[in-house]
């Protein structure tokens, strides 16, 4: 019997947000930093820069530096009004994720309008039971272990008995050291230690079963 509950990541996991939906979402960051900071495009793209590598993510140097409301900035750097033209999916990706068995979950760093939207447009949002977005969080976005652990309580998941599917390796990392078993979508010739299963895309998965019981 199953038993375990997959985690998927949403973007470059369920779709491909590389093309289209991360260059306008940058944009939109870059814009917000101009308008609320006062800052030129250049400056405002070498604080983000700065926020990013100091601690992970643009809006958490905002908090903690200039105030910033977290709401206020991800509602507004996540409209895209066509979201259905830049969505790059796999077609076969529904009948994929229903040949999975147990429950399944989204977990993402991005807010909820735009995590329900996309899943909504991909025509898979009924196969998950619960899309834990950055607001239930509470503002400690993947790879932080609170967030995960904030994920499992809210969902009554053991994390041994977790799949975690991911594209980023730091978070797979943060998953494996809390037991989740771990598959990398990724077309890298060669995968870390804490990766149980790494697949090219997500068609894959059923076939991987065995490996991840």
């Amino acid at each position: 019997m199953w038993r375990r509950a997959w985690i998927f990541d949403l973007d470059n996991t369920l779709h491909d947000s590389r093309p289209h939906i991360f260059p306008h979402i940058n944009r939109a960051m870059t814009a917000y930093l101009q308008a609320h900071l006062g800052l030129t495009e250049a400056e405002a793209g070498d604080l983000r820069r700065r926020y990013w590598k100091r601690y992970g993510a643009t809006l958490l140097g905002l908090m903690r530096h200039h105030g910033t409301d977290p709401r206020h900035f991800l509602w507004h750097t996540h409209q895209l009004p066509d979201l259905r033209r830049m969505l790059v999916r796999e077609p076969q990706l529904r009948v994929t994720l229903r040949r999975l068995p147990g429950r399944k979950l989204v977990f993402s760093n991005a807010p909820v309008h735009y995590s329900r939207a996309v899943l909504k447009t991909l025509a898979i949002g009924d196969l998950f039971d619960d899309v834990f977005s950055i607001e239930r969080t509470r503002y400690r976005p993947k790879p932080d272990t609170l967030g995960f652990l904030r994920m499992c309580r809210a969902n009554r998941l053991r994390p041994q008995r977790c799949i975690m599917v991911e594209d980023s390796l730091e978070n797979l990392r943060t998953a494996a050291r809390l037991g989740m078993r771990t598959v990398w979508v990724s077309a890298a010739p060669k995968a870390p230690p804490y990766v149980d299963v790494k697949v090219a895309n997500l068609m894959q998965l059923p076939r991987m079963l065995a490996y991840l019981q």
